[in-house]
């Protein structure tokens, strides 16, 4: 071997590594925070509020689309491949996340089901949430733990705000004096925002026509006026029995961006509030 191949071959291990070192030097800061990924939006927007810039979410389930109703992606498998902590509901529908928890084989991923009572939509229930999921990102990163409690309470106070005043608009505008029927998935929050719930019914696929005879007659009893359908479930459900009625139908979403600029909780139930009195001309 001459001097000049011999000082090449001594030459090319140190660029190799130097390259190694640059490469690692380039890896982008975001790679450091907390990564969590979601199941639905209602706990990718509790969690992107409380987290912060500390916090790095990636949701799964479409906010439009039903749980019950998900088919798995590859692309969602990576997504819990990557991911420090995974938060789900403890909803019948959401049995899909199994699998895909099994498939994304993560031995490091911490799961975690938030299993909060009542409609999300109400002020009550919502802070639950958000006093949960503050604490299990919090022992995810104790570091961070004092902002994570610190957003949660200013979370919880916006709450709590934008609660009474929707409260008090649709108190002003007598809602307890309007009969309705509701979709089960929405029940929770017509009851919270004052209607009187003469009758509930389920998804499209529970409605046979001997359900649906029942229902209207119910709805011919109570004098029913206005019908709400939930997005997520059937937005469709009860429009035959709309039509049977002749009353008016309205439909709520149970999960932030749905509708157009409703990412948080507080633009989502003051869509589904103006929905509300828009449709009972209040």
């Amino acid at each position: 071997m001459n001097r000049k191949n011999g000082w090449l071959a001594l030459l090319i291990p140190v660029l190799i590594m130097a390259a190694n070192l640059a490469s690692m030097g380039c890896t982008p800061e975001s790679t450091a925070g907390l990564q969590v990924v979601t199941s639905t939006s209602l706990l990718a927007q509790i969690v992107e509020r409380v987290g912060g810039d500390k916090v790095d979410v990636v949701n799964v389930i479409p906010p439009a689309q039903c749980p019950g109703h998900f088919d798995v992606k590859p692309d969602d498998i990576k997504k819990l491949a990557d991911a420090d902590v995974f938060l789900m509901h403890g909803w019948q529908g959401e049995k899909f996340t199994e699998d895909l928890i099994a498939s994304a084989d993560n031995p490091d991923l911490s799961v975690h089901r938030i299993d909060v009572k009542g409609n999300w939509m109400t002020p009550q229930t919502q802070a639950q949430a958000i006093d949960l999921i503050a604490g299990i990102i919090s022992q995810a990163d104790a570091e961070s733990s004092a902002d994570f409690q610190k957003n949660a309470e200013n979370f919880k106070t916006s709450v709590d705000a934008k609660g009474a005043e929707m409260a008090d608009k649709l108190a002003g505008a007598n809602v307890s004096e309007i009969n309705v029927m509701c979709a089960e998935m929405q029940a929770g929050f017509v009851k919270w925002a004052g209607f009187n719930v003469v009758a509930t019914y389920g998804r499209p696929d529970s409605l046979t026509p001997q359900v649906v005879k029942e229902l209207v007659d119910k709805g011919r009893e109570g004098e029913v006026t206005l019908i709400i359908d939930n997005m997520q479930s059937g937005q469709d459900a009860g429009a035959g029995i709309a039509e049977e009625l002749g009353s008016a139908r309205v439909i709520l979403s149970n999960f932030p961006g749905c509708y157009e600029s409703t990412e948080t909780w507080e633009k989502t139930i003051e869509y589904n509030v103006a929905l509300l009195l828009a449709a009972i001309g209040r």
